[in-house]
């Protein structure tokens, strides 16, 4: 039994020329991935693979995007080009995002630096420590990592942090983090260290605004809940 391309399919089940006829709204995220992929295997067309993968996951993009080459190998009819097309086209999506949210870097809440920062930590399996600089016209002017941790943890240089504030004239920063658990209450160490780039930055007239938690699905925010 020969393998079931989108060549072979009737003319009104190939998702490409249902894009081109009918506009790409109109496929569902099976049909999209069918397109990545081209083909499936001996058993089940290249929509019917991507149904099953998606299956896999819930139907949830984002769970989709957390599966590695091998992972994506596992199912049978991926091979390592079919796995790193979906991995490119997903990483692709998420930077499309990311410079959307890039366009209108002013921050008047925790939730938008929430909308900004969640899309590059939220999903990490690791911690990150990042700022971002903003300007007196609470602009985003620059955001940078400051440091890169393990599961638990991250270690954070205070003088880095202000290092790169001092060098764009920044007047204000946002740190914050991601808890690869899921948990968002603070530990005592990130309440140090909040309170310590606090103090810092009182010295040097750039004022710390916020300190956030970011987890995939939530966050937390020190100015919130009042902890600055």
């Amino acid at each position: 039994m020969e393998k079931l391309t989108i060549k072979s399919w009737a003319l009104d089940d190939r998702p490409r020329e249902k894009l081109i006829a009918k506009g790409k709204t109109t496929l569902s995220n099976a049909e999209l991935i069918a397109i990545l992929i081209g083909s499936g295997n001996r058993d089940e067309s290249a929509v019917g693979l991507a149904k099953r993968i998606l299956n896999s996951i819930n139907g949830n993009i984002n769970e989709l995007a957390k599966l590695s080459v091998e992972k994506l190998m596992e199912f049978k009819g991926i091979g390592e080009a079919k796995a790193i097309n979906i991995i490119t086209a997903l990483e692709l999506g998420k930077r499309r995002q990311l410079e959307a949210a890039l366009e209108k870097p002013i921050i008047t809440s925790s939730k938008d630096v929430t909308n900004l920062m969640q899309q590059i930590i939220g999903d990490l399996e690791h911690e990150e420590f990042w700022v971002l600089f903003l300007n007196n016209a609470n602009k985003v002017v620059a955001k940078s990592q400051i440091s890169k941790g393990g599961l638990t943890a991250t270690i954070v240089d205070v003088r880095l942090v202000f290092k790169r504030a001092l060098e764009i004239a920044s007047v204000g920063i946002i740190v914050c983090h991601n808890h690869p658990s899921g948990k968002l209450q603070p530990s005592n160490a990130d309440k140090h260290l909040t309170q310590k780039i606090k103090e810092a930055g009182i010295t040097l007239d750039i004022k710390l605004l916020d300190h956030l938690i970011i987890t995939e699905k939530a966050y937390f925010s020190f100015a919130d809940e009042g902890l600055l």
